[in-house]
């Protein structure tokens, strides 16, 4: 069997060995120097402003163009999440969604785009089907732009819109589902006993609807902590909304879960619910309030019946095993973290990241005088169906109070062996992270720039990286003011070419962020290699033994790539095994099996 790699691979290879030996911009650095990190001063611009990347390469800008285009600060038009189906990257806006071509993502081209104003535009797919947020009151259900009046209004939508994308370049808008509090993200759940129908879970995180628009509605304040355990309010449930894949203009709510009751009182407020004013540990407010009435954000991964959910003043851990009916299985809350924002599985689902939107996403809060554990990321280790907290991580580049800067969106690179997640800070750019260790995140590559400085030239103009993910090989971002840019990681101390490689082998048909799935690496070279490569980074095999692997290795992947016979692959395979002296059981013997079996 051939087991050769691709040329495009190889023509990724050779670039990114030859921009290391040649040396990148002046702006270019390593992530170890945190002790002169060039992010810190960087200067101010905007479209023209120079990237500061280490171990990860600017591949393409597109900017924003009409009828999606505003200067820096206009939330009519910001750009916001991602959702990726096939060589189509979906850009979220407040303004509707745009569809680009990432077949080449070194020249992505923009392809289509749909007006439908509402705010959040927070997008998912899934088949033919396109899912979108919507909470502001100036959506309409004709997608119209003319805004919807008045208190009580027959021609709103706020909820989760619903396309048919079967033609990408023409979508079909269907009835969608409209629900009390609009939908400021949402999360698709399948479920394995079930294909014919999957689940959105709804966040709404706004006002509550009058029951004169939408029946069913009941607004109470939650600002207290009084027990609340009577009548049937809007606030302290999420929305379950059931979608059959053959009729999904039937799509409806099903059930309205209180994943935040306390058990022992039935109090629906049994989580935080801390009061409005109360001081954060850094002397002002909280902002947001960390008030737990709704979820920010929910991350499902439905193959290990699990889903964590970002809950605005809590982190809870959801079975989600009967996905109509999600039950808490734990939560956790922390006096340093304001807004509970979104949460990320690894890949083996035995960790969870969480982040803290402290200050909504518009303000600065990575400035010299914020604590590391402030508008950061949680590490957590998932035991027994319980949250054990790691550690923190932030964002180490010192950003200006013209930045709004925060922990923000991001999804795993499927590195072989690693735990490693690629996260969006806002202005301070993107973060990879390296979270095998939860008690030791460590920062492996970024990219930066200095603070948009138009139109407001001395304030702070909101922009930087709403959400970066990792799709079939690079980097994608939606950049609030900036457009959507695509990147490629780079051969480092810290990352090899053969890990880069194995984590773009994984392809995948679409993705959203907010729905994992186990990624698995088929037998390669790349994936041998990218052990071979952490052996000798962690020291586990000596340097002669790495060397015979590698020599062995290479000429078994010139005989497959030529054709050979695959007695002679495997030839060279076992000499490989053999002379590695990998343990039996470990990633080098375990890959190098997995690959030799290929050959038999």
């Amino acid at each position: 069997m051939k087991n050769s790699r691709s040329a495009r691979w190889r023509r990724r290879t050779l670039a990114a060995a030859g921009a290391l030996l040649l040396g990148m911009s002046v702006l270019t650095a390593t992530a170890a120097s945190a002790e002169s990190d060039p992010r810190e001063g960087a200067p101010a611009g905007y479209l023209d402003v120079p990237e500061i990347t280490s171990n990860i390469e600017l591949l393409a800008t597109l900017p924003r163009v009409a009828p999606f285009d505003a200067p820096p600060g206009n939330f009519g038009f910001v750009n916001s999440d991602l959702a990726f189906s096939g060589d189509n990257a979906i850009v979220g806006n407040f303004n509707g969604f745009q569809v680009y071509d990432v077949s080449d993502p070194a020249a992505p081209t923009l392809r289509a785009s749909f007006v439908c104003p509402g705010g959040q535009g927070d997008v998912s797919v899934y088949g033919n089907l396109l899912f979108m947020s919507v909470e502001e009151t100036r959506g309409r259900i004709d997608c119209g732009t003319q805004g919807a009046g008045g208190a009580a209004n027959a021609e709103r939508f706020r909820g989760v819109r619903i396309f048919d994308i079967t033609d990408i370049d023409h979508p079909v808008q269907l009835p969608g589902v409209q629900t009390c509090r609009g939908s400021h993200t949402h999360t698709l759940v399948t479920d394995p006993d079930d294909p014919a129908n999957i689940y959105i879970y709804n966040s709404g995180t706004s006002g509550v609807r009058p029951a004169a628009e939408l029946a069913g509605c009941e607004n109470v304040s939650s600002n207290t902590q009084n027990p609340v355990t009577t009548g049937n309010p809007t606030q302290w449930r999420i929305d379950v909304i059931k979608v059959p894949l053959a009729e999904p203009h039937t799509a409806s709510v099903v059930s309205q879960p209180r994943i935040f009751t306390d058990p022992a009182t039935g109090a629906y407020n049994g989580l935080q619910n801390t009061l409005q004013g109360t001081l954060h540990p850094s002397g002002a407010a909280y902002s947001p309030v960390p008030n737990t009435n709704t979820c920010h954000d929910i991350t499902a991964y439905p193959e290990i019946g699990l889903a964590a959910g970002a809950c605005q003043g809590n982190g809870i851990l959801l079975d989600i095993s009967d996905p109509a009916n999600p039950v808490r299985l734990d939560a956790v809350s922390d006096p340093n973290f304001s807004y509970w924002h979104s949460a990320t599985f690894n890949n083996d689902g035995t960790k969870v990241i969480f982040t803290d939107e402290w200050g909504g996403g518009t303000s600065a809060r990575c400035r010299a005088t914020d604590k590391p554990e402030w508008g950061a990321d949680a590490l957590f280790d998932i035991v027994g169906g319980k949250l054990q907290f790691a550690s923190y991580y932030k964002l180490p580049a010192v950003q200006t109070t013209q930045e709004n800067c925060v922990a923000h969106n991001g999804s795993i690179v499927p590195v072989p062996g690693r735990d490693v997640m690629v996260q969006a800070w806002y202005q301070g750019g993107l973060s990879v992270i390296d979270f095998t260790d939860t008690k030791n995140p460590k920062e492996i590559a970024y990219l930066d720039r200095g603070p948009i400085n138009t139109p407001n030239p001395n304030g702070l103009n909101l922009g930087g990286y709403w959400s970066t993910y990792w799709y079939n090989g690079n980097v994608l971002g939606s950049e609030i003011a900036r457009g959507f840019e695509t990147l490629g990681l780079t051969p480092s101390q810290w990352m090899s070419a053969n890990e880069i490689e194995a984590a773009g082998e994984i392809q995948q048909a679409e993705f959203n962020a907010q729905l994992q799935t186990r990624l698995e690496h088929a037998p390669s070279f790349a994936v041998v290699g990218a052990y071979v490569d952490q052996a000798e980074r962690a020291g586990s095999l000596t340097p002669k033994a790495i060397q015979q692997v590698r020599k062995h290795l290479a000429e078994a992947e010139v005989l497959s790539g030529d054709g050979s016979a695959a007695r002679a692959v495997a030839a060279q395979l076992d000499n490989a095994a053999r002379k590695s002296g990998a343990a039996p059981g470990s990633d080098v013997a375990e890959s190098i099996a997995a690959l030799r079996a290929l050959y038999s």
